[in-house]
């Protein structure tokens, strides 16, 4: 086994450390670990992520469900446009996408770079958000969950899932704080369990479109998952709010450099 290897293996536990001490966030590291440490193709990898990220969210949802924390009408008004969204874009966008896209001069943006630069861009806007660590401030006269808005905002989000391969806690949590109006907890719970089922559901668009390495997969799931156990041990120990900024900062660098890794090839 080659060092960049058993480094790609310690990175998934890595993300379920991250996910079991925070909350969320690891699972942005998914896409960038299966691509630079197991040299997997971009499109691959976001497929690969899928379920990695909805294994391991369900994980942490069926543990919200046994405290009766999810609120599952609001999870299904938006999981439902959002997995359709995850699944067309995983099962015909992705495929129906040209190897390269257009050239600028010299250069040539292929299908790959586009992704990853597209996965970038995500991975930056995380963490603004995690670096500002500021709970979305929540109107307290919601009588009504805005379900039309809320719906829209699945088929947005889901877009998203289907081409970067990572679960956009970061989004759907203040969405369902926002618009459904739910209690911080409640809205973190219920986003775990959107996160787990268009992820899942996202993954079966590929199943069809590629051969899937069982053993590779469930290899780095079950470390995913140990690691969240992990995390959420010492999270007895460690105050993991004070821990987010720092994984801000370091979601914005990665960001950073996979803008420059992909442009400078």
């Amino acid at each position: 086994m080659e060092i960049t290897e058993i480094l790609g293996y310690i990175g998934a536990l890595m993300v379920g450390l991250v996910l079991g001490l925070i909350g969320g966030g690891g699972s942005i590291l998914t896409v960038p670990i299966l691509v630079y440490f197991f040299y997997l193709n971009p499109v691959t990898a976001t497929a690969y992520s899928l379920f990695v990220v909805g294994s391991t969210a369900l994980v942490g949802a069926l543990r919200n469900m046994q405290k009766g924390l999810v609120v599952f009408k609001t999870a299904f008004v938006f999981a439902g446009p959002a997995l359709t969204m995850v699944f067309i874009t995983r099962k015909f966008v992705i495929p129906a996408i040209p190897d390269q896209l257009f050239n600028l001069g010299d250069f040539a943006v292929t299908k790959s770079i586009a992704i990853m630069v597209f996965f970038a861009v995500i991975m930056l806007l995380a963490s603004i958000t995690m670096i500002r660590n500021k709970k979305p401030e929540q109107d307290k006269v919601i009588l009504k969950t805005n379900y039309p808005v809320l719906m829209i905002q699945g088929v947005i989000i889901g877009f998203n899932t289907g081409l970067v391969g990572a679960g956009g806690g970061f989004l759907i949590i203040p969405a369902l704080v926002l618009l459904a109006g739910l209690p911080m907890k409640k809205a973190v719970a219920t986003s775990l369990f959107i996160i787990a089922i268009n992820s899942l559901i996202g993954f079966t668009g590929d199943v069809t479109n590629m051969n899937v390495d069982w053993p590779f997969i469930l290899t780095f799931t079950a470390l995913s998952i140990i690691g969240i156990f992990i995390g959420i041990w010492l999270n007895n120990f460690i105050d993991g709010k004070k821990l987010k900024k720092v994984f801000g900062w370091f979601v914005l660098v990665m960001g950073i450099y996979i803008i420059y890794k992909e442009i400078s090839k």
